[in-house]
Protein backbone atom coordinates (compact mmCIF):
# COMPACT_ATOMS: atom_id res chain seq x y z
CA UNK A 1 0.00 0.00 0.00
CA UNK A 2 0.88 3.31 -1.02
CA UNK A 3 -0.02 6.71 0.76
CA UNK A 4 1.34 9.98 -1.21
CA UNK A 5 2.12 13.73 0.64
CA UNK A 6 1.57 15.98 -1.95
CA UNK A 7 3.04 19.17 -1.51
CA UNK A 8 2.99 22.60 -3.34
CA UNK A 9 5.23 25.19 -2.50
CA UNK A 10 4.58 28.49 -2.51
CA UNK A 11 7.68 30.70 -1.91
CA UNK A 12 9.80 31.06 1.24
CA UNK A 13 8.51 28.54 4.39
CA UNK A 14 4.78 28.40 2.59
CA UNK A 15 3.91 25.45 1.40
CA UNK A 16 0.75 23.63 1.04
CA UNK A 17 0.85 19.72 2.33
CA UNK A 18 -2.44 17.70 1.35
CA UNK A 19 -1.94 13.97 3.27
CA UNK A 20 -5.18 12.15 4.44
CA UNK A 21 -7.18 14.70 2.83
CA UNK A 22 -6.12 17.13 5.25
CA UNK A 23 -5.02 20.43 3.86
CA UNK A 24 -2.07 22.24 5.51
CA UNK A 25 0.29 25.59 5.27
CA UNK A 26 3.26 25.98 6.55
CA UNK A 27 4.40 29.56 8.02
CA UNK A 28 1.68 31.75 5.81
CA UNK A 29 3.80 34.45 3.70
CA UNK A 30 1.96 35.72 0.66
CA UNK A 31 2.73 39.79 1.05
CA UNK A 32 4.30 40.59 -3.09
CA UNK A 33 7.86 41.41 -3.79
CA UNK A 34 9.63 44.32 -2.95
CA UNK A 35 7.39 45.01 0.73
CA UNK A 36 9.88 45.73 3.57
CA UNK A 37 8.87 45.07 7.33
CA UNK A 38 11.40 47.44 9.58
CA UNK A 39 11.57 46.38 13.31
CA UNK A 40 13.65 47.95 16.10
CA UNK A 41 16.40 46.38 15.20
CA UNK A 42 16.57 45.78 11.22
CA UNK A 43 14.60 45.53 8.25
CA UNK A 44 13.70 42.83 6.09
CA UNK A 45 13.53 42.67 2.84
CA UNK A 46 10.89 40.24 0.40
CA UNK A 47 12.33 39.65 -2.82
CA UNK A 48 9.49 37.46 -4.11
CA UNK A 49 5.72 37.05 -4.49
CA UNK A 50 4.00 33.91 -4.05
CA UNK A 51 3.00 31.50 -6.58
CA UNK A 52 -0.25 31.29 -5.48
CA UNK A 53 -2.35 33.90 -3.91
CA UNK A 54 -4.32 33.39 -0.79
CA UNK A 55 -7.94 33.35 -2.24
CA UNK A 56 -6.78 30.62 -4.65
CA UNK A 57 -5.89 28.04 -1.78
CA UNK A 58 -9.30 27.08 -0.90
CA UNK A 59 -10.11 25.84 2.76
CA UNK A 60 -7.25 25.42 5.30
CA UNK A 61 -7.56 22.76 7.87
CA UNK A 62 -4.57 23.76 9.34
CA UNK A 63 -1.64 26.35 9.59
CA UNK A 64 1.44 24.76 10.57
CA UNK A 65 3.13 27.98 12.45
CA UNK A 66 6.76 27.96 13.59
CA UNK A 67 6.60 31.37 14.93
CA UNK A 68 4.59 34.35 14.70
CA UNK A 69 6.86 37.54 15.57
CA UNK A 70 9.06 37.15 12.53
CA UNK A 71 7.63 38.56 8.78
CA UNK A 72 9.12 36.17 6.96
CA UNK A 73 7.57 33.59 8.95
CA UNK A 74 4.45 35.38 8.89
CA UNK A 75 3.97 38.53 6.53
CA UNK A 76 0.66 40.77 6.29
CA UNK A 77 -1.43 38.50 3.98
CA UNK A 78 -0.76 35.58 6.02
CA UNK A 79 -1.50 37.11 9.13
CA UNK A 80 -4.69 38.01 7.27
CA UNK A 81 -5.22 34.09 6.11
CA UNK A 82 -4.96 32.95 9.91
CA UNK A 83 -8.45 33.49 10.58
CA UNK A 84 -9.94 31.43 7.89
CA UNK A 85 -7.96 28.17 9.23
CA UNK A 86 -9.48 25.67 10.65
CA UNK A 87 -6.48 25.72 13.60
CA UNK A 88 -3.32 27.63 13.90
CA UNK A 89 -0.76 25.04 15.63
CA UNK A 90 2.57 27.38 17.06
CA UNK A 91 4.56 28.15 19.95
CA UNK A 92 2.28 28.60 23.02
CA UNK A 93 3.63 32.62 23.54
CA UNK A 94 2.43 32.99 19.86
CA UNK A 95 -0.99 31.66 20.39
CA UNK A 96 -1.34 33.62 23.34
CA UNK A 97 -0.61 36.64 20.93
CA UNK A 98 -2.83 35.44 18.11
CA UNK A 99 -5.71 34.24 20.38
CA UNK A 100 -9.21 33.05 18.48
CA UNK A 101 -8.12 29.98 16.46
CA UNK A 102 -4.58 29.65 17.39
CA UNK A 103 -3.25 26.80 19.53
CA UNK A 104 0.03 26.34 21.53
CA UNK A 105 2.21 23.08 21.28
CA UNK A 106 4.78 22.97 23.84
CA UNK A 107 7.73 20.54 22.27
CA UNK A 108 6.41 16.84 22.55
CA UNK A 109 2.95 17.92 22.73
CA UNK A 110 0.60 16.51 20.53
CA UNK A 111 -2.88 17.61 18.69
CA UNK A 112 -4.88 15.40 16.50
CA UNK A 113 -6.61 16.37 13.40
CA UNK A 114 -9.19 13.71 12.14
CA UNK A 115 -9.30 12.60 8.83
CA UNK A 116 -10.52 10.50 6.35
CA UNK A 117 -12.40 7.34 7.92
CA UNK A 118 -11.93 7.00 11.36
CA UNK A 119 -8.08 7.84 11.96
CA UNK A 120 -6.38 10.93 12.82
CA UNK A 121 -3.20 12.81 11.70
CA UNK A 122 -1.26 13.55 14.64
CA UNK A 123 0.75 16.77 14.48
CA UNK A 124 3.28 16.89 17.69
CA UNK A 125 5.54 20.00 18.22
CA UNK A 126 9.55 19.72 18.21
CA UNK A 127 12.21 21.40 19.87
CA UNK A 128 13.50 24.44 17.51
CA UNK A 129 16.55 26.93 17.95
CA UNK A 130 16.48 30.39 15.92
CA UNK A 131 19.91 31.05 16.09
CA UNK A 132 22.79 30.01 18.44
CA UNK A 133 22.55 29.23 22.22
CA UNK A 134 21.76 32.16 24.05
CA UNK A 135 21.59 34.41 21.16
CA UNK A 136 18.06 32.65 19.53
CA UNK A 137 15.37 34.89 18.08
CA UNK A 138 12.81 34.20 20.00
CA UNK A 139 10.71 30.92 20.70
CA UNK A 140 9.94 28.91 17.43
CA UNK A 141 9.01 25.24 16.92
CA UNK A 142 9.28 22.76 14.73
CA UNK A 143 6.09 19.97 13.52
CA UNK A 144 6.16 16.15 13.38
CA UNK A 145 3.19 14.55 11.35
CA UNK A 146 2.17 11.18 11.59
CA UNK A 147 -0.86 9.03 10.78
CA UNK A 148 -1.98 7.09 13.91
CA UNK A 149 -2.82 4.32 11.76
CA UNK A 150 0.93 4.48 10.10
CA UNK A 151 3.41 5.68 12.90
CA UNK A 152 6.45 4.60 11.08
CA UNK A 153 5.85 6.89 8.47
CA UNK A 154 6.62 10.15 9.90
CA UNK A 155 6.78 13.98 8.03
CA UNK A 156 9.00 16.36 9.98
CA UNK A 157 8.52 20.44 9.60
CA UNK A 158 11.69 21.73 10.70
CA UNK A 159 10.58 25.55 11.24
CA UNK A 160 13.42 28.25 11.68
CA UNK A 161 15.90 26.05 13.32
CA UNK A 162 19.71 25.32 13.54
CA UNK A 163 20.77 22.81 14.12
CA UNK A 164 21.39 21.38 17.81
CA UNK A 165 20.93 18.40 20.04
CA UNK A 166 17.32 19.39 20.21
CA UNK A 167 16.71 18.32 16.38
CA UNK A 168 18.97 15.21 16.68
CA UNK A 169 16.84 14.33 19.68
CA UNK A 170 13.72 14.83 17.20
CA UNK A 171 16.00 12.30 14.60
CA UNK A 172 16.04 9.71 17.64
CA UNK A 173 12.31 9.84 18.55
CA UNK A 174 10.72 9.48 14.88
CA UNK A 175 11.31 7.01 12.04
CA UNK A 176 11.33 10.42 9.50
CA UNK A 177 10.61 9.31 6.27
CA UNK A 178 10.17 12.98 4.76
CA UNK A 179 12.10 15.67 6.23
CA UNK A 180 10.78 19.48 5.80
CA UNK A 181 13.74 21.76 6.44
CA UNK A 182 14.12 25.38 6.38
CA UNK A 183 17.74 26.10 4.26
CA UNK A 184 19.21 29.31 3.48
CA UNK A 185 21.66 30.26 6.29
CA UNK A 186 19.39 33.01 7.23
CA UNK A 187 21.67 36.25 8.57
CA UNK A 188 20.14 39.47 9.89
CA UNK A 189 23.57 41.45 10.07
CA UNK A 190 22.04 44.01 12.29
CA UNK A 191 21.57 41.58 14.60
CA UNK A 192 24.54 39.73 14.05
CA UNK A 193 26.52 37.45 12.03
CA UNK A 194 25.75 34.11 12.77
CA UNK A 195 23.21 31.36 11.04
CA UNK A 196 19.61 31.29 11.77
CA UNK A 197 18.04 28.57 10.09
CA UNK A 198 19.89 25.49 8.54
CA UNK A 199 23.11 25.87 6.67
CA UNK A 200 23.85 23.85 4.17
CA UNK A 201 26.44 22.07 6.12
CA UNK A 202 24.31 21.46 9.09
CA UNK A 203 21.58 20.27 6.91
CA UNK A 204 24.05 17.16 5.61
CA UNK A 205 24.23 16.52 9.31
CA UNK A 206 20.70 16.15 9.88
CA UNK A 207 20.81 13.90 6.36
CA UNK A 208 23.63 11.59 7.94
CA UNK A 209 21.70 10.98 10.95
CA UNK A 210 18.00 10.68 9.30
CA UNK A 211 19.02 7.53 6.50
CA UNK A 212 15.76 7.02 5.82
CA UNK A 213 14.76 10.34 5.12
CA UNK A 214 13.75 12.49 1.64
CA UNK A 215 15.54 15.88 2.16
CA UNK A 216 12.90 18.55 0.71
CA UNK A 217 14.21 22.35 0.86
CA UNK A 218 12.09 25.56 2.03
CA UNK A 219 12.57 28.51 2.77
CA UNK A 220 16.78 29.71 1.24
CA UNK A 221 15.11 31.88 -1.50
CA UNK A 222 12.50 35.03 -2.00
CA UNK A 223 14.02 37.07 1.19
CA UNK A 224 17.09 39.27 1.11
CA UNK A 225 18.45 37.69 4.22
CA UNK A 226 19.44 34.32 3.49
CA UNK A 227 23.14 33.73 3.16
CA UNK A 228 23.36 30.75 0.68
CA UNK A 229 20.85 29.65 -2.12
CA UNK A 230 20.14 26.64 -3.77
CA UNK A 231 23.42 26.29 -5.94
CA UNK A 232 25.32 26.43 -2.35
CA UNK A 233 23.34 23.62 -1.08
CA UNK A 234 23.39 21.74 -4.29
CA UNK A 235 27.61 22.05 -4.37
CA UNK A 236 27.32 21.06 -0.73
CA UNK A 237 25.33 17.84 -0.82
CA UNK A 238 27.01 16.90 -4.33
CA UNK A 239 30.13 16.98 -3.12
CA UNK A 240 29.53 14.68 0.16
CA UNK A 241 28.17 12.64 -2.29
CA UNK A 242 24.15 13.33 -1.01
CA UNK A 243 23.05 14.94 -3.58
CA UNK A 244 20.29 12.11 -4.60
CA UNK A 245 18.85 13.07 -1.13
CA UNK A 246 17.46 16.31 -1.87
CA UNK A 247 14.01 16.67 -3.72
CA UNK A 248 13.16 20.22 -4.80
CA UNK A 249 9.94 21.55 -5.16
CA UNK A 250 9.04 23.64 -8.09
CA UNK A 251 7.00 26.92 -7.35
CA UNK A 252 3.65 26.59 -7.73
CA UNK A 253 3.60 23.00 -9.27
CA UNK A 254 2.24 19.90 -7.02
CA UNK A 255 4.55 17.01 -5.75
CA UNK A 256 3.51 13.91 -5.04
CA UNK A 257 5.81 12.38 -2.54
CA UNK A 258 5.46 8.63 -2.00
CA UNK A 259 5.03 7.08 1.69
CA UNK A 260 5.81 3.52 1.00
CA UNK A 261 4.09 1.35 3.06
CA UNK A 262 5.60 -2.82 3.06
Amino acid sequence: MNISLKITYIGGPTSLLELGGLRLLTDPTFDPAGTEYPSATSTLHKTAGPAIRPDALGHIDAVLLSHDHHSDNLDRLGRDLLKRAGVVLTTTIGADRLGGNARGLAPWQSFDLPIEGSSVLRVTGTPARHGPASMDRGPVIGFMLALRDYPDLAIYVSGDTVWYEGVAEVIQRFPIRIAILNLGAARVPEVGLFNLTFTAAEALEFTRACPQAIIVPLHYEGWQHFSESRREIEAAFAQAGMEHRLYWLELGVQAGLPLAIE
